[in-house]
Order: structure tokens, then C-alpha cells, then sequence
């Protein structure tokens, strides 16, 4: 790009066009981009400054806690809970929500996040990252209940990947943009627009150890990709998977794809293994925004009603001809 456009222009700009971005939603985002640049010299720093292995813990879904997953977790709720934009913030890694103190101005706003997505690659050195979802709040008393809006009221979504570079992706509902750390200037800067999917793909994610707990819709997809040229679908397909759901997501945005994280028969009682508040909803924003899709099997995700703030849900993102497909052969079993 010719022009180097920072965050802080980027989004004043989407303030005084179209998008008529709230100042108290653009600083907000301002405020978890300085907090995604703290967490990334954390990251950065690895065994140097004692961050890598467990911290002896877990969370409220029963996964043991990385010491980064807490570093994460606390200088998000540090650097946001006082600037007076939010009035209250929910977590992966906290049982309940966190109200904004009351010795602190009240927002307007409520924040989600996952603040350190991908956990298991914290120790190897592979790309992780921070998700997080914006949402209005409906007034009164803030409490669980409060955060339990579908997709479609998110105002704004993004996330920060910590790979060799440090990229901040957003939408405040007028396209995606990508923005790259200026490491020298210490800046996000606007490297990528209007970013856009491709319809078609000729790569799928997923976790195929688990394919013999896998219904039999997702089996049917992916054998038809494993056939290749010689198969149903006339083409050679690719296979990736990070384990990281900000890695992978990312690659469909810069590249294409196919992410599925279906249900399957190992814990018949829950619906998925990724968390609809503050994973499959903010992806699924970003990945529509983008010109994909993105639905549970059956359902877009964005119109799901969530029932609990940690809810789960089956994921399947990414070139809306291949979900669309997924989503054809769940249709059909039912």
C-alpha cells in the first residue's frame, strides 16, 4: 500500500464516513489493540521472561490454564476495565462475567474475548492469538444474562494473531481490514482492506484424528476431498490444521479455506467444542464480512440464540461454496 494509515486514522475515518463508528467504540478497540501489543511482547518474550508452561490451574470448561492464558486474561481486564466504554467484560478463562467497578465510569459497551487462543502451541512456538466481540448494552444491571445476545448484535469483532508477525484483524461491520505491528513505531498499520474469500477452495481444516467419532455428513465431505481428481468432487484437495482457531481462520482470510470443528460422538451431549461467544460468533462475523459463510451444520451461527454465557457450538467457516455443501449434507441426514 502507497500511504501508511495507522489504527487511530483507520478508525477515525470509519467514524466520520459511513460506518459512523462511535468514538466510545473507537477508542474502545484502540484500547484492546494496546492490550493485544502488551500480551504480544509477552508471547514474544517465550522462556526469557518465564511465561511458557502451565500455571497450574483450570478454567471453567475443565482445560488446565497456560501461564500465558492468565498474563492474557489479566492485562485485557487491566487495560480496559477503567476507560469508561464498558460495563462489564466476559472471558474464557473466568466462571463469570466481570463487572466494570462502580468507582469506574460505566460504558455502554461489552466485551469478549478469548485471550489467548491456540494454548497448546504456547509451548512449541506456533502462531496463537487473542479473539474478541463487542457488544451494546441492553441497559440495567449487568450480569451473565447481558452477554447472551446472538451474533448479529456484535458491533464489532476481531482478533490478534503472534506469529512472525503480529497482525490485528477487525470489522466494525464495513468489510475486514488487516493491520500489521509496526514493531519500530510501536503502531498497528493498515496492511490489507476489504478482504475477501474466496468462494471456492481446494483446502479443508480439521482434526483428523478424530474422524472415526465424526457424524456421518462430515465423513461424507471429507472422503469426497480425500478422493481427490479421481472423486465426486474432480480436484485435488490440501489439508491444514495449526490447532489454533486464529491461525487457521486466518489463512482462510488471506487465502481461503474450509475450518471445521464438528460435533462428534466422543461427548454426544455437547453441541461442539469451540465456545459461540467468544470464538465461533466474532469468527463468523469476520468470515461473513469477508463474503464467507458460516453456520453449526444446519444453522448460520450469527442467528443463534446463546442459553449460557460459556455455550458451545460446531464451527464450519470459511468459502461459502464449501460450507454451503457441508451444510447441504447435514440438511439431508436430518
Amino acid at each position: 500500500m502507497s500511504k501508511r494509515i495507522s489504527l487511530t486514522q483507520y478508525l477515525i475515518e470509519q467514524q466520520r464516513g459511513t460506518a459512523q463508528l462511535p468514538p466510545q467504540l473507537r477508542l474502545l478497540i484502540e484500547v484492546v489493540a494496546r492490550a493485544c501489543k502488551s500480551i504480544a511482547i509477552s508471547v514474544n518474550k517465550g522462556a526469557l521472561g518465564d511465561v511458557l508452561g502451565t500455571a497450574g490451574s483450570e478454567n471453567v470448561q475443565g482445560e488446565v490454564q497456560k501461564k500465558l492464558d492468565i498474563i492474557a486474561n489479566d492485562v485485557l481486564i487491566e487495560a480496559n476495565e477503567w476507560g469508561g466504554h464498558l460495563a462489564g467484560m466476559a472471558s474464557e478463562e473466568m466462571d463469570d462475567m466481570h463487572a466494570v467497578p462502580l468507582h469506574y465510569p460505566q460504558g455502554e459497551y461489552l466485551l469478549l474475548f478469548d485471550p489467548l487462543d491456540g494454548s497448546s502451541n504456547i509451548d512449541v512456538n506456533v502462531s496463537i492469538g487473542t479473539i474478541f466481540s463487542v457488544l451494546k448494552h441492553q441497559g440495567g444491571e449487568v450480569s451473565n444474562d447481558s452477554f447472551l445476545q446472538a451474533g448479529t448484535e456484535q458491533v464489532c469483532a476481531g482478533y490478534c494473531v503472534y506469529g512472525p508477525q503480529t497482525t490485528l484483524v477487525l470489522t466494525v461491520g464495513q468489510g475486514v481490514a488487516m493491520f500489521t505491528l509496526d514493531r519500530e513505531q510501536g503502531s498497528f498499520v493498515l496492511t490489507q482492506d476489504q478482504v475477501q474469500i474466496p468462494a471456492d477452495t481446494k483446502e479443508f481444516a480439521i482434526n483428523m484424528s478424530n474422524m472415526r467419532h465424526w457424524a456421518d455428513p462430515v465423513k461424507r465431505y471429507i472422503d469426497e476431498c480425500l478422493q481427490g481428481k479421481e472423486g465426486a468432487r474432480g480436484k485435488d484437495f490440501n489439508m491444514r490444521w495449526v490447532a489454533s482457531m486464529v491461525a487457521d481462520v486466518h489463512r482462510i482470510l488471506t487465502r481461503g479455506g474450509v475450518f471445521m470443528y464438528p460435533w462428534d460422538k466422543r461427548e454426544p451431549t455437547k453441541p461442539g467444542k469451540l465456545r459461540l461467544l467468544y470464538e465461533a460468533n466474532p469468527m463468523s462475523f469476520l468470515v461473513e464480512q469477508a463474503g464467507g459463510a458460516s453456520t453449526n451444520g444446519l444453522q448460520r451461527i450469527l442467528d443463534l440464540q446463546p442459553g449460557q454465557l460459556h455455550e458451545r457450538v460446531s464451527v464450519v467457516l470459511g468459502s461459502k461454496n464449501e460450507v454451503d455443501r457441508v451444510t447441504a449434507y447435514h440438511r439431508e441426514a436430518q
